[in-house]
């Protein structure tokens, strides 16, 4: 029996080799070249360094292969190099094995079309499963494809460099944690073409992940670059998730910069490119972000979260740029895929154009305080929904909206509460422009929703 649950809203995922193995890798392979009509093409593949992703690959290359099509093998890669690949070499589908920030035993699947247009739930990983556990899976191909073996390191290295202007930036000293992920393989080739130092924690790709899990979100997993920010006087310090598509900066002072806020200074560096820029932001980032936006002369618009809603609507507005508040950083000129090293890169611009320190940017731009994501388990997610809603709606006629779960906004304070899509929680998140309101609204909400 196949465990459906892995086919995911943005990728499939599983625990290796309970839910996802070498016999389904195959079958995933088989069906992904069915669904796109592939046969005769090329796919390109690449992994990341979890110990099951080399037999992993295989496995899914032999699907591939079988079905009909060719393979382009990159080996180990970021997730997004790999979609760098796909738009680049103007090839109609990729396929990346990753399980992202998740721990030691996952792996997964990481789909696209051409264009670099990511596979999701409802477009086209559904219909995958299904192929798969229907058993209508067509027989192979006569001809069996061809295997290529190739290396896009530098070309992407160049690529990436594209983004920013090199001449006349100033020396920085940036700590990196690339947390034993594919950051730790990307990331030289780059940084030989800067005047920046860079102090490596944990370069080494090693899919035990030996030091810390590679989940920058997690506060706890901050904890060590942000010491040795400090510890090294380094102008600001790096996390990468564990395929490098996400990243996480922290300041000189060694506090972190929310993902939305970092995202609104890559809004900053591009807009100054490009003057009048049509910039998306998730429903849950803070107002910090469409003011910045508008304040620079750029048009901001407002979004529900998820990559297979903001790259469509990305082409639609032609926009350059669009930022979430999880670490997620698309950009039009990378195929509307998201990258967390052109993120990077492009606040470390900011900050080489500048005598003051990182922290001065954000002064400006940030007047308001954050709860940050609080999760709280619960029985019945719509019901709970509709409390909340039904509490705040007769209470001083606020805003609201559900473009993204329920946002409640009040003018001085506002918050935003949605369903995980994975797990029976909800997710609330709160901003106010001052502490006592923040922390008094904050815990009103949290007894109601909990109650």
């Amino acid at each position: 029996m196949i465990d459906e649950s892995i086919f995911k809203a943005y990728d499939i995922r599983g625990v290796y080799p309970d839910s996802l193995n070498e016999d389904l890798a195959r079958d995933i392979g088989r069906a992904f070249v069915n669904y796109l009509g592939l046969s005769g093409s090329r796919v390109i593949v690449a992994r990341d360094m979890r110990l099951s992703g080399e037999a992993l690959e295989r496995a899914f290359i032999e699907g591939v292969t079988q079905a009909g099509a060719d393979v382009l093998d990159l080996g180990l890669v970021s997730t997004d190099a790999l979609y760098f690949a796909v738009g680049h070499l103007e090839e109609p589908g990729g396929a990346m094995i990753t399980a992202s920030h998740n721990p030691k035993e996952y792996n997964g699947f990481k789909l696209c079309r051409e264009h670099a247009i990511a596979l999701s739930g409802e477009h086209g990983i559904g219909q995958i499963r299904d192929l798969i556990t229907s058993g209508k899976l067509p027989e192979p191909a006569e001809y069996p494809g061809s295997v290529e073996e190739s290396d896009i390191t530098e070309d992407y290295a160049k690529h990436c460099l594209n983004f920013i202007n090199t001449e006349g930036l100033r020396p920085l000293k940036i700590v990196v944690d690339a947390g034993n992920g594919m950051a730790g393989k990307m990331l030289p080739p780059i940084f030989e073409e800067l005047p920046f130092e860079y102090v490596p924690m944990y370069f080494e790709l090693d899919g035990s992940f030996p030091n810390h899990p590679p989940n920058p979100i997690e506060p706890e997993n901050m904890l060590e670059l942000q010491e040795r920010v400090k510890g090294v006087g380094a102008d600001f310090g790096v996390a990468f998730d564990g395929d490098a598509d996400r990243c996480f900066v922290v300041d000189e002072k060694g506090a972190t910069i929310s993902g939305d806020l970092l995202a609104a200074l890559v809004a900053k560096n591009i807009l100054e490119k490009e003057p009048g820029a049509t910039i998306l932001y998730s429903a849950v980032c803070s107002k910090a972000f469409p003011e910045l936006v508008e304040s620079e002369g750029g048009r901001a618009i407002r979004t529900k979260a998820g990559h297979s809603i903001i790259k469509p609507q990305m082409r639609e507005y032609d926009a350059a740029f669009g930022g979430e508040h999880s670490g997620h950083f698309y950009f039009r000129d990378n195929y509307f895929a998201d990258s967390g090293i052109i993120a990077m890169l492009t606040v470390a611009e900011l900050v080489a154009r500048q005598d003051g320190p990182l922290s001065e940017l954000l002064t400006p731009i940030d007047h308001y305080v954050r709860s940050g994501e609080i999760n709280s388990e619960v029985a019945d997610q719509e019901a709970t929904l509709e409390k909340v809603e039904e509490h705040y709606a007769q209470r001083d006629d606020p805003k609201i909206d559900h473009l993204d779960g329920l946002t409640v906004d009040y003018g001085s304070w506002w918050f935003n509460l949605r369903p995980s899509n994975t797990e029976p929680l909800l997710r609330l998140n709160v901003e106010a422009s001052d502490h006592e309101t923040l922390e008094r609204e904050r815990d009103g909400l949290l007894n109601l929703i909990r109650s």
